[in-house]
């Protein structure tokens, strides 16, 4: 059976109602987690994508997907939702966000620890990858949007 299509990234944990410029759930941007539903697919997919980019930089440099048929096979087995569309290291993501708990030979899934990460609880490794997702964001939302929208509140005539 098909996993069903995973149409938002929210995850349930926003923090932007906080006052957060990125929601330390999902790592979306505050005006996107408040205008998602209004985006066309094209806006929609551009969040996703930057999304899939900043995390597969931070998993991929934490864990190698040998085998992403069986990770996709034992995602499928456990009905844990993935993107298919996604990077493999994605679905890594999602394998641990999920099961670091449960999970007692992470080969099993087709994806083993890079060598300096070996000796880390798998549940401390997947809150560490979660920090660097959401500073990766933090740091993108700042570099890149945060200066648009401090211009757009200056008077052009000063």
């Amino acid at each position: 059976m098909p996993a069903p299509v995973i149409k938002t990234p929210c995850v349930g944990l926003c923090s932007t109602m906080f006052g957060d410029h990125v929601c330390r759930g999902c790592k979306r941007f505050h005006h996107e987690v408040v205008n998602w539903n209004l985006y066309g697919e094209e806006e929609r997919r551009a969040v996703w994508a930057r999304l899939e980019l900043l995390l597969v930089q931070v998993v991929s440099a934490k864990v190698d997907v040998f085998d992403p048929g069986l990770l996709r096979q034992q995602l499928q087995q456990r009905s844990i939702r993935f993107r298919s569309d996604q990077s493999e290291y994605c679905w890594a993501y999602q394998l641990l966000a999920r099961g670091a708990r449960h999970i007692q030979q992470l080969d099993a899934y087709g994806v083993r620890l890079l060598p300096e990460f070996r000796e880390r609880p798998l549940a401390d490794l997947r809150d560490a990858i979660d920090r660097e997702f959401f500073l990766l964001s933090e740091a993108h939302y700042d570099r890149y949007i945060a200066p648009r929208f401090l211009l757009e509140g200056v008077d052009s005539r000063v």
